[in-house]
């Protein structure tokens, strides 16, 4: 069985607990506007650009056998609705800022990364953590992934935005020891303005990993402007709540560590004005969600 990954990071310490490698997998049905890893969208493999390695030599522009690929003052351009992903462009760029996004990996491929840090695992409680995109999308993937980890001792954990079939979602949940769960917004019509989607699908992903009894850990990305208002904090909360108040809560402050990437790829960032939210603003989102009764922690 193959996947589609675009990155595997080994020792992360930010995707579950202990030390983790986490597999990051192409494709994702939302587009959120604060989107750190736009690279991601798609779910077939792209052609990034990497403008502080370009020399604006113009070999790519000769290379390509389609002519999709234009250069200009403000760098190079693919036509990607007409690129069919052949890579030469990228295998004739000598200073690397042409890249593939997303390789084609079967599970053993996968499983023979992971396993290479068992001993960190065993020493600091850590595992693998399936991220994206949206890994919904390769849901038989992962469930696969995960099997085979859980077989050979590794605990798995899911990170996911909840959007996708219900069955797609029990098939990582039959082999997910752990469980993070992305809440934007409470409401549909905002959910969907801000992330081309509404929430349905996510609400009901969300009661189905409660009732199966898995560790979940709420992920609340706060947005200044967009989602931090007093009235979404709380319905986001009560909501919560009203499933099982031992579930934990983790607010995510907004940042940019992915705008250069929306350049790579052709895409405009639409959040550069948002400004980072106070240590006010964050301690008061933590104030409404505790007074739920919830357990809740700010990722600094």
């Amino acid at each position: 069985m193959e996947g589609i990954v675009f990155n595997i990071q080994r020792y992360s310490i930010d995707d579950g607990p202990g030390v983790r490698t986490t597999v990051f997998l192409k494709g994702c049905p939302l587009n959120c506007l604060w989107c750190s890893n736009p690279e991601s969208w798609n779910p077939l493999p792209e052609v990034t650009w990497r403008y502080t390695s370009c020399k604006k030599c113009g070999t790519c522009v000769e290379t390509c056998p389609l002519g999709l690929v234009t250069l200009d003052e403000d760098g190079v351009h693919i036509d990607r609705k007409s690129c069919d992903r052949c890579g030469k462009c990228v295998e004739a760029c000598i200073q690397g800022a042409l890249r593939m996004s997303g390789t084609k990996m079967t599970v053993e491929e996968v499983y023979n990364v992971v396993k290479r840090d068992m001993d960190y695992y065993r020493l600091s409680g850590g595992g693998l953590t399936c991220s994206g995109g949206e890994i919904l999308m390769q849901a038989d993937f992962v469930a696969e992934l995960f099997k085979r980890c859980r077989k050979n001792g590794i605990h798995t954990c899911a990170d996911t935005s909840g959007f996708g079939s219900q069955l797609d979602m029990e098939k990582i949940l039959a082999y997910a020891d752990l469980v993070y769960y992305d809440l934007k917004h409470m409401d549909p019509a905002e959910h969907k303005k801000l992330c081309g989607q509404s929430n349905d699908l996510i609400l009901k992903n969300l009661a189905l990993v409660v009732e199966k009894a898995i560790p979940i850990v709420i992920r609340v990305p706060l947005i200044p402007g967009y989602n931090d208002s007093d009235e979404n904090i709380t319905a986001i909360a009560k909501t919560v709540a009203e499933l099982d108040k031992g579930i934990s809560v983790n607010i995510l402050p907004y940042h940019r560590y992915g705008e250069n990437k929306y350049r790579m790829i052709d895409k405009k960032y639409h959040l550069k004005d948002v400004k980072y939210p106070t240590e006010k603003e964050l301690d008061k989102a933590k104030q409404i969600i505790e007074s739920f009764g919830l357990k809740c922690e700010i990722s600094r």
